[in-house]
């Protein structure tokens, strides 16, 4: 594959269907993690139990599990800026129960559960769709320096969302859900603008063993195999963010704008770097780049479990984060531009389970063995175990570790 990048950062936000995918991309962004912080600091507030505050990712990683074949068929088979919507104004209305729930004092724990798990059934079907529409708007030569730009959007609405969040909260505990409405519907709206540069055949009704196409294709890269893999086991094992309202609350001794902070910080570090590779890309030894960010953030995982300090706690957080940017960009150029169009929805849906395996697990994982060992060995522990698999996959894919360019 060639190096060269055609488009500049310029041009590409002046497409018009890019910088809509960017807008309505960070609104659901900033709205996904505005729930995150406040169900967080909720469940927490309603139970003191750090296995409870795990029980939440695992209820939101249930419905990508039982649901990936079918939303990877769903986004391959139907307008895929249509299955976004739907599942953009899902999203509204359950932050809207949320919200109504909260203003009454009617909200309890389960409530929590059901919301969290209509919520990860959306979130099953628009992001493998999302993701396969980027490689239909970016042009042809961009797909780096896109998805690059797409990711440091979402990390700007990141970075203000668990802030205002947890500002809003203090303010009203029904205040941060009734701002997310207005952010999924917005989103909703500006989705309907996209105008995909390349659009795809309308797909043919196919059989149900199809809808296995796309573990078929990753079985057979091991490039690919290795690259999502390797985020499933290390961010599994090196997820602190379900940690974080034990952290505020009880290590640091902070409250919810603490914690908003906190969450923030990761995003800070990623549109940092996110800014650098967007004027500059890696045209050069990617596979080797990847898990020498793992290790990064493996790293930056250990000094935050350790810290005491509200400003190393930030920092540590913060090179997390920014490690954690290349990784994203390097697997998701990787994955998108080695899948043919017509498979994008069901190679991402896979993708998104192994994403989410490791997001959502991992704060499941975290709360378990918080609660079994305490959080702080829990997240030495993780940042430890991150290290060593980056550096068993590297021994394990070579052919990953060789990849010398992108495009």
């Amino acid at each position: 594959m060639s190096s060269t990048v055609t488009v500049g950062a310029r041009d590409l936000l002046r497409d018009g269907s890019f910088l809509f995918f960017l807008l309505s991309r960070s609104l659901s962004r900033f709205s996904s993690q505005i729930v995150a912080v406040v169900i967080g600091w909720q469940i927490y507030e309603i139970t003191g139990s750090a296995f409870d505050l795990g029980m939440v990712g695992l209820v939101q990683f249930l419905p990508t599990a039982l649901l990936v074949f079918v939303a990877g068929h769903a986004a391959d088979r139907f307008e895929r800026k249509r299955v976004v919507q739907l599942c953009q104004l899902a999203e509204a209305l359950t932050a809207a129960a949320l919200a109504a729930s909260t203003y009454a004092g009617w909200l309890d724990a389960t409530q929590i559960y059901v919301a969290t798990f209509i919520i990860g059934i959306a979130g099953a079907f628009e992001s493998p769709a999302t993701a396969a529409l980027l490689p239909l708007i970016a042009p042809k030569g961009s797909l780096q320096r896109a998805t690059a730009i797409s990711s440091g959007a979402a990390q700007v609405a990141t970075i203000t969302g668990p802030a205002i969040g947890g500002l809003a909260y203090v303010f009203a505990p029904s205040l941060p859900y009734s701002i997310i409405v207005a952010f999924w519907l917005a989103g909703a709206v500006l989705t309907g603008f996209l105008r995909p540069v390349r659009q795809a055949a309308p797909k043919k009704e196919v059989a149900g063993d199809d809808l296995y196409a796309g573990v078929r294709f990753i079985r057979s890269n091991p490039a690919i195999l290795g690259t999502i893999s390797l985020d499933l086991f290390a961010v599994l094992l090196g997820g602190v963010v379900a940690l974080l309202p034990i952290y505020a609350r009880d290590i640091l001794q902070t409250g919810p704008l603490g914690l908003g902070i906190l969450r923030a910080a990761p995003a800070v570090g990623a549109l940092v770097m996110t800014v650098v590779l967007a004027r500059h890309t890696i045209n050069r030894r990617v596979g080797l780049r990847m898990f020498q960010a793992v290790i990064v953030f493996g790293a930056a995982t250990v000094v935050f479990a350790l810290s005491q300090w509200m400003w190393l706690s930030v920092l540590a957080l913060a090179v997390l984060g920014a490690a954690d940017t290349v990784s994203v960009v390097i697997r998701f150029s990787l994955v998108q531009l080695a899948t043919p169009d017509e498979m994008r929805g069901r190679v991402g849906a896979v993708n998104f389970l192994f994403i989410n395996a490791s997001n959502q697990l991992g704060q499941f994982e975290s709360g378990v063995t918080a609660a079994l060992f305490g959080a702080v060995p829990a997240a030495v522990l993780g940042g430890v175990g991150t290290i060593a698999i980056a550096l068993l996959w590297m021994k394990l894919f070579p052919s990953l570790r060789k990849v010398e360019q992108l495009e």
